[in-house]
């Protein structure tokens, strides 16, 4: 899990289906549907047959911080977070999860499913998935992976790629206690929006660090997740 708001029981009147989006006589879709957003994903998001892995790293902590490397960039281990898009109807929301606070690292921070990609792994979008069932008991057959965000470059040395999806609105959530301290969604058209995001800062390890934050509630998105978000937003409606 890398630094990662209701649960899977919200109601729902069910899906709406992307095909209607070019149908003549279909009203307009809704700007942050879940079928909205999978009908620009080919527009707007990298393929999942493209060899994101390899793309320049443009995005990332270090564009904020230049000297969070120190010398020289170490060599980047792969990750991969799922950006979990619910279909809730006019309103599609994404899945967060809260670490418990005992974990080695980002502890009590919110985060997206995810973790590093492991060699059984068959690239970005399994070790996704399969992070997405350990943390949160989210099924593979639940989610439907639409494109990759831009690779992410965390101070932790990690080149983060993040995987969108959109999840069926009856999904089932189970987290896992030693992990996941909480589960919940945020509405997609809050995250998408460039006023939702502002810039902080803190001292980490000794460096004074910048970094992204959205403030939803009484939930704080910052550092690595909020630069994914950040990425994403810029690519799919900046």
């Amino acid at each position: 899990m890398l630094n990662k708001v209701a649960d899977g029981a919200m109601a729902s009147n069910g899906g709406v289906h992307p095909a209607a989006a070019g149908a003549p006589d279909a009203a307009p879709l809704p700007a942050f549907s879940a079928a909205a957003l999978a009908a620009r994903a080919p527009d707007r998001l990298i393929g999942l047959g493209e060899p994101v892995l390899e793309r320049p790293a443009d995005f990332g902590d270090h564009v904020f911080n230049p000297a969070i490397f120190g010398d020289g960039r170490p060599k980047l281990r792969d990750a991969a977070v799922l950006v979990p898009v619910v279909d809730r109807g006019d309103e599609a929301t994404v899945i967060f999860t809260l670490r418990t606070p005992h974990l080695k690292s980002h502890a009590g921070q919110i985060s997206l499913p995810g973790g590093k990609i492991d060699p059984d792994d068959v690239g970005p979008v399994a070790a996704a998935l399969r992070e997405a069932r350990e943390e949160i008991g989210l099924s593979a057959d639940e989610i439907r992976p639409i494109g990759f965000g831009d690779p992410y470059i965390a101070g932790t040395g990690y080149r983060i790629v993040p995987v969108v999806g959109i999840v069926r609105p009856e999904h089932r959530i189970v987290p896992n206690a030693a992990e996941v301290a909480d589960v919940f969604e945020v509405p997609l058209s809050f995250l998408m929006r460039e006023a939702s995001f502002s810039e902080g800062q803190r001292v980490l390890r000794g460096l004074t660090v910048r970094y992204y934050s959205l403030s939803y509630g009484e939930r704080t998105i910052w550092g690595i997740t909020a630069g994914i978000l950040r990425a994403l937003y810029n690519r799919l409606y900046g």
